[in-house]
Formats: C-alpha cells, sequence, structure tokens
C-alpha cells in the first residue's frame, strides 16, 4: 500500500471494499510465506484499512444513536446540509 493511501483519507475505500481488502491481506499474511518486509508492509495496510472500517462504523453507530430517543422511540433524522 502507498503512503499516499494512509495520508489521504477522502478517497477511502467503502467499508464493504476495505473489508475485503482487508481479508485479502489477511490470507496472505496466514500463508507464512510472505518475505518479512512485505509482511510489515502488508500488516501496516491492514492496520489502515482495520482504522477506515473502525471510523466508517462508529459513525453509523452515532447516527443510529441520533435516530433512537432513549426510549426506543425514533424520531426524524437529519442529514448536515438538510436546512438549506
Amino acid at each position: 500500500m502507498s503512503e499516499s493511501f494512509e495520508q489521504d483519507q477522502t478517497k477511502a475505500p467503502a467499508f464493504e471494499d476495505a473489508m475485503d481488502q482487508l481479508d485479502q491481506i489477511v490470507k496472505q499474511l496466514e500463508e507464512n510465506d510472505v518475505p518479512l518486509e512485505k509482511a510489515i508492509g502488508l500488516f501496516q495496510e491492514g492496520m489502515a484499512l482495520s482504522k477506515i472500517c473502525h471510523d466508517k462504523l462508529e459513525s453509523v453507530e452515532k447516527k443510529m444513536d441520533q435516530l433512537l430517543t432513549p426510549d426506543g422511540e425514533t424520531r426524524p433524522f437529519s442529514v448536515q446540509g438538510d436546512d438549506e
């Protein structure tokens, strides 16, 4: 993975794509025949993808919290920019 991917989160892959990439990295690392330098690079890429997935899940969780009231009732949810 290139350093620009880690630095440019605006072009982050969709959650499903990031999970697929992470799955492929895990499979490569589990093969045990990956040279050390490549394994380190794959590990770093996997950690970056893991953070992307975590951040996306956290964002969805916050949106869900906004949708539900403490008593379990739903309430309208407005997306930023709906006020315009």
